[in-house]
């Protein structure tokens, strides 16, 4: 369906003071315009609102049949007719041009200039001939590279854009016939070539094709086909020749016929290629992939063939990347990029508009109102001309675009009118005589003839094809001109402009709340997003307007979401995030309901300020706006209320007016833990100090850490970044910190915060520096630790509580508040889970002259099995320490130790005297008891000392001769 407005999109109008009726014209570039009459070109320069300037004017070899031009290389291709022969030439260096009667250089493709002459080619216009086996048809300029591509009846020729390097500081431009396609069953009367996208078109058949580079190019070849078969007609029952049998008695048509993809393939169509390029490393093989084939059928409802249904302006549109104004994309280099392809055909009733690139997908289809003689696509409308109107129809190219620059569009963060939306006709202008149009920049080109008689030139059967071009004209004319024409230039009013023309319309809806506003405020947004995708074309102040409407626009979409009760109400989010509006000048934007509450609330803008609540942005309600919202939570999503006022931007809430909505809640529905939670925060806030112990009281413990766990904003906010504790967090550090620690456990477990987020909470709410460690921290250390971590978490948790339990003691620093665990609760160091080696290089700074100290320093060297140098540190600084620790240490394979290391010793240090002289003797003999148990006498013999006392070791010898008989 076809929507139609009135709107202007039109504005200025000039004439292009041509001499001749012109045959053929073309614009191109920023600035240019060709109109070719009788054997001559005339070039105008068209700049903003000033007249059409003529430029240059240039002899042809003969009449001009097609012409085009490409902004890469800023050349002049022209098919040209003398004496029935056709001939291709492309025209370079034109605007060095100055008067008709200068000299012109005319070389052949290929040919090596000289050094010599380039200054002669330096400022001459250059004619490049570029013969062709057979006759050329249709032409067309890649926008992108400015490679040439040249229909013929059965092949099409592509020559490459190259430049040869006369020398240092000058090169000329030159092409290489790089690749012929061979094409059968299908006589090409219009071609469009970008990028390496091939469409060509006959009266009734479309065929879409993209050359691509071959993975295994490494060989050369001369040849690489891609034949296909005739399956797709076969299957019909009629062969190919014999579909196309006419006879005087009767017609066979073919059936209409839509392949997609490869399966366009099976079109009956062949495609052979053949590689000509000269073996160097820029020439790149390639194969074809097939992507849409149409054919239409003629209508014979009359029962005599009219020869005007046919196809016409065959067009392929690129679309650029270029970084949308709601992607995170960086400014991207000035090289175009293609983002998406379009290809746009037509018959005279209805015209087609596909996406080909990743996937071949109709877009739109064009009803007109009246039989079309011509169509041009641009990136922001559809042009067409009937006999007496020029029609202005919106496309739907940015949107497909916007969603192939960036797949997410459709999200809460951002969003873009579908590609589905119907298309709308804006305007249609009264144009007498309408015989042809063309389209470049901002210009809109249209001749005109009053003669009613003079009628388009019909293309010739496929026996005698010619060709159409979509920004060329051939049109029909007589030896001598006949009066009566004009050919004026329209241009197209700025998307600004228009799209406040759109707003200012789309008023007329508002107050009826219809799609109708939606669908008018999504075109206007549509247009200035496709003025932005080509923002390299704009100048800065323009771009800064551009960016401002199309941040109004989404506003005023998120106004029509917010108000309409609808499937797409959610797109009212996305469209005020896009809008840049704060949440309370969206509020502001909002229609309040009547004092008797008659006016509902409706879904968009419950959904967009519930979610902009909840993403905690860094923006403060007042008390007036922070009322308002309540009251219309508790109208209409009151479950939602808690939440609501837990959220950073509710700060400002009075907390009576809060009680008195939580007390009227059914909490027989939703959680009544959250509920008190709430009610007990905002008593704290009131100061109401019974109250809040009252609502705390109400439930055991494990339930309120639940409630923490449903809303953790009563515990933890955060306000431009930064990690806020709540007042009810500040309370219950100095009340119940128990209860607040078990909480921020259960966020952790329940994914609600991350390790760090807690820990910086901690030093927060303990007003700690990011150095200082508090004790509540050491506290929910403690706490994940007795309540399990996954592996990879546990060794950072035990080196946290490990290095802190160590600076306590380095610096001789007690706890600032009670712990919450016992020693009993706990054992990190002598624990087998825990990597000692990574705690090693923080025990410097413990000292062994105090317990602690020395305790760690041998429970770690323990730990990495230096039982010897343990067994020393503690005989010179706590020998009283050293049997307990050999009793629990010096076991299994250490258990030699004992007699090998730790008697000697003894037995030494003994022998030196000093004051620790009595602690030795003591823990000799518990050594010599523990050695006469476990050696057998020749053994214990041989590890006594030799100079000892007989007397002293006597029991013990004694005891070890025994213990056998004993035993």
């Amino acid at each position: 369906m076809v929507q139609l407005y009135n709107l202007h999109p039109f504005g200025s109008q000039q004439v292009v003071p041509c001499k001749l009726e012109p045959e053929r014209f073309c614009g191109g570039g920023r600035d240019a315009l060709f109109v070719a009459a009788g054997c001559k070109v005339e070039a105008f320069a068209v700049a903003g609102q000033e007249l059409c300037q003529p430029r240059c004017a240039f002899s042809t070899l003969g009449r001009v049949l097609c012409l085009a031009y490409s902004e890469a290389g800023d050349y002049l291709a022209a098919i040209e007719e003398k004496n029935k022969a056709a001939f291709l030439r492309v025209y370079v260096n034109w605007r060095s041009k100055r008067t008709e009667n200068c000299r012109v250089c005319i070389r052949m493709v290929g040919h090596k200039v000289e050094a010599p002459f380039s200054d002669t080619f330096r400022d001459q216009m250059s004619i490049i001939e570029m013969p062709l086996s057979e006759a050329p048809m249709c032409i067309s300029c890649c926008p992108v590279k400015g490679d040439l591509l040249v229909g013929c009846s059965n092949k099409l020729v592509l020559f490459s854009l190259k430049y040869q390097i006369i020398s240092e500081e000058f090169s000329i431009l030159d092409f290489e016939r790089s690749l012929i396609i061979h094409i059968d069953n299908i006589i090409p009367v219009e071609i469009s070539f970008c990028v390496g996208y091939v469409a060509l078109m006959s009266d009734l058949e479309v065929l879409i094709m993209k050359l691509e580079s071959d993975p295994k190019s490494g060989e050369s070849v001369n040849y690489q086909p891609h034949k296909t078969n005739n399956s797709g007609k076969q299957t019909e029952g009629i062969s190919n020749e014999t579909l196309q049998l006419e006879s005087d008695d009767f017609v066979i048509c073919q059936k209409p016929m839509e392949l997609l993809g490869e399966k366009s393939s099976q079109s009956g169509i062949s495609v052979t290629l053949e590689s000509t390029g000269l073996a160097d490393k820029n020439i790149k093989y390639y194969h074809v992939q097939h992507l849409l084939y149409k054919r239409f059928a003629p209508d014979i409802s009359s029962l005599v063939l009219a020869d005007d249904i046919k196809l016409h302006s065959l067009q392929l549109l690129p679309i650029y990347q270029t970084g949308s104004p709601t992607s995170d994309r960086k400014k991207l280099s000035q090289e175009k990029e293609l983002l998406s392809l379009f290809c746009f055909f037509s018959l005279p009733h209805v015209g087609y508009l596909y996406m080909v690139v990743k996937s071949v997908e109709l877009m739109s289809v064009y009803q007109y109102p009246e039989k079309s003689q011509q169509a041009v696509l641009t990136p922001q409308f559809l042009h067409v001309i009937t006999s007496n109107n020029l029609q202005c129809f919106t496309v739907r190219c940015s949107a497909a675009a916007a969603r192939e620059e960036d797949p997410y569009v459709d999200t809460t963060l951002k969003a873009c009118p579908p590609v589905s939306m119907d298309v709308c006709a804006l305007r249609i202008q009264l144009f007498i005589g309408l015989k042809a149009i063309c389209h470049f920049k901002n210009h809109i080109i249209l001749l005109t003839k009053a003669d009613p008689e003079a009628i388009p030139e019909r293309r010739e059967p496929p026996k005698r094809p010619l060709s159409r071009k979509g920004t060329s004209v051939k049109l029909k004319t007589s030896p001598v001109a006949e009066a009566g024409w004009n050919l004026y230039i329209v241009d197209t009013i700025s998307p600004v402009q228009l799209y406040k023309e759109m707003v200012d319309y789309s008023n007329t809806y508002k107050t009826a709340r219809t799609q109708s506003c939606i669908h008018l405020l999504s075109e206007a947004h549509l247009l200035v997003r496709a003025a932005l995708m080509d923002a390299s074309q704009l100048e800065p102040a323009e771009k800064a307007e551009l960016l401002e409407a199309f941040k109004e626009s989404c506003g005023h979409l998120g106004d029509c979401y917010s108000r309409l009760d609808t499937q797409y109400s959610h797109l009212a989010l996305p469209y005020y995030k896009m809008s840049g509006l704060s949440m309370a000048e969206v509020l502001t934007r909002a229609d309040w309901p009547l004092e008797d509450g008659s006016q509902k609330y409706e879904r968009g803008l419950i959904f967009y300020i519930n979610h902009s609540l909840c993403e905690n942005l860094d923006e403060e309600l007042s008390e007036e706006l922070a009322a308002k919202v309540v009251q219309m939570f508790h109208v209409a999503e009151p479950k939602q209320l808690p939440h609501i006022l837990c959220s950073p931007s509710m700060k400002n809430i009075n907390p009576v007016t809060a009680i008195n909505y939580l007390s009227k809640l059914d909490t027989s529905g939703f959680s009544s833990i959250l509920v008190t939670l709430t009610k007990a925060a905002m008593a704290l806030k009131m100061g109401d100090l019974d109250m809040h112990r009252n609502e705390m009281k109400s439930h055991p413990e494990m339930k309120l850490v639940c409630g923490f766990i449903l809303e953790p904003r009563l515990l933890i906010q955060q306000r431009r970044g930064q990690i806020v504790p709540t007042e009810l967090a500040v309370h219950l550090k100095d009340t119940q910190p128990g209860l607040l620690v078990a909480s921020v456990l259960g966020l952790q477990k329940n994914n609600k915060i991350g390790i760090e987020e807690a820990d910086s909470f901690f030093k927060v709410l303990c007003g700690k520096d990011k150095d200082t460690i508090p004790q509540l921290l050491v506290d929910l250390w403690e706490a994940q630790l007795m309540a399990g971590l996954p592996d990879g978490l546990l060794q950072e948790l035990f080196f946290k509580l490990t290095s802190q339990y160590i600076w306590r003691l380095s610096k001789m620093q007690p706890p600032d508040t009670t712990p919450l665990r016992t020693s009993e609760d706990l054992s990190l160091i002598c624990g087998p889970a825990f990597d000692i080696a990574s705690i090693i290089p923080f025990l410097e700074p413990l000292s062994e002259d105090t317990v602690a100290g020395l305790s760690v320093h041998v429970l770690c060297r323990t730990r990495l099995k230096e039982y010897e140098q343990c067994i020393d540190t503690l005989l010179e600084r706590c020998p009283e320490a050293i049997i307990p620790y050999a009793t629990h240490e010096l076991k299994d394979e250490t258990r030699t130790l004992w007699w090998k290391k730790l008697l000697p010793e003894l037995c030494h240090r003994i022998k030196c005297g000093g004051e620790k002289g009595q602690l030795y003797l003591s823990s000799l003999k518990e050594t010599l008891s523990v050695v006469a148990v476990e050696l057998e006498l020749r053994d214990f013999l041989n590890v006594l000392p030799e100079d000892g006392t007989a007397a002293f070791f006597l029991p013990y010898l004694l005891y070890c001769s025994r213990k056998k008989s004993l035993t």
